[in-house]
């Protein structure tokens, strides 16, 4: 699987800049290409899922979820380690920033999954 998306990756992105004549691509821009892609590839898979399969699929949603909570609090909780010096110890504090938001958001995320996985469920309960 990473080799296919290496492959689709480097033939939408990679390939027509250096066609173009550009040896070296800039990281953000390779980047931000591969976030494009990944939002038409997320939109797709997602509007292409029956109803009827929506409920697994938020379950696995809210378990990738959890998953970022786990990274998001290990990122919040960064310390120095050694000598602080003053670059480092500013770095520390974006980590902890950046930690806390995604801590925040997938923690919105995890609670609207279970929101709409309720939802679903009652669809199918009898009256």
């Amino acid at each position: 699987m990473k080799l296919l998306m290496a492959f689709i990756t480097a033939a939408l992105v990679a390939a027509p800049a250096q066609a173009a004549g550009v040896a070296d691509i800039d990281p953000s821009v390779f980047l931000a290409g591969i976030f494009v892609l990944a939002c038409f590839v997320g939109y797709y898979v997602v509007w292409s899922v029956t109803p009827a399969l929506h409920t697994p699929l938020m379950s696995v949603t809210n378990a990738i979820s959890a998953v970022v909570v786990v990274g998001a609090i290990i990122a919040a909780a960064a310390t120095t380690l050694g000598g602080a010096d003053t670059e480092t110890s500013q770095n520390v504090w974006v980590a902890r920033g950046l930690g806390a938001g995604a801590v925040f958001l997938a923690a919105i995320n995890i609670f609207g999954g279970f929101l709409v996985t309720q939802r679903m469920l009652a669809m199918y309960k009898k009256k």
